[in-house]
């Protein structure tokens, strides 16, 4: 039996030496499934990290795709994109907030859970989270529990500031 296709709860440590293809998210004992990924979406996820790469040594940062971030003792997220500071500590499964997640919305993400995704990476205290709907593009910052346009990553004067679309160029 396929620990995605269990019906009751899952342990924590279930979760944690299962496979997923893609990675699943951990609720509160439940696995949730993330969409797979199109073409659409993995070149913005593929364009988000090479441009996070590019810059990784001017702003001190490194970007890792899908990587397990423990948001709560009882979740686990899987961003399409994370980005840490380069002083923070290597963790296999992130317990820290990293500097930034990014997500890339796939035709099968609901509002509703995209949401409930968004509020845990708020509530673990991650600063920089950005939605990235490559049908538009259109691109969203999730601040203070609301989805709100944005063009920019950061604020002006800020460290990391730079135009979203930016990324779209490097579109393969």
């Amino acid at each position: 039996m396929s620990i995605a296709s269990h019906a009751g709860p899952v342990t924590i440590e279930e979760y944690l030496r299962s496979e997923f293809e893609p990675d699943a998210d951990y609720v509160d004992g439940q696995i949730e499934e993330r969409p797979m990924g199109e073409y659409d979406h993995a070149s913005w996820q593929e364009a988000i990290l090479a441009w996070f790469r590019l810059h990784a040594a001017e702003w001190n940062v490194r970007a890792k795709p899908e990587l397990r971030v423990q948001t709560s003792a009882t979740r686990f997220r899987v961003p399409d994109v994370t980005v840490m500071r380069r002083d923070q500590p290597i963790e296999q499964i992130l317990t820290r907030p990293p500097f930034a997640v990014l997500e890339v919305l796939s035709p099968e993400d609901t509002l509703r859970r995209m949401h409930r995704k968004l509020g845990d990476y708020a509530a673990m205290g991650i600063a920089h989270i950005y939605v990235i709907d490559p049908a538009g593009p259109v691109y969203y910052r999730f601040q203070d529990g609301d989805l709100r346009s944005a063009q920019h990553f950061g604020a002006p004067g800020d460290a990391i500031h730079f135009p979203l679309a930016a990324i779209a160029a490097l579109l393969d």
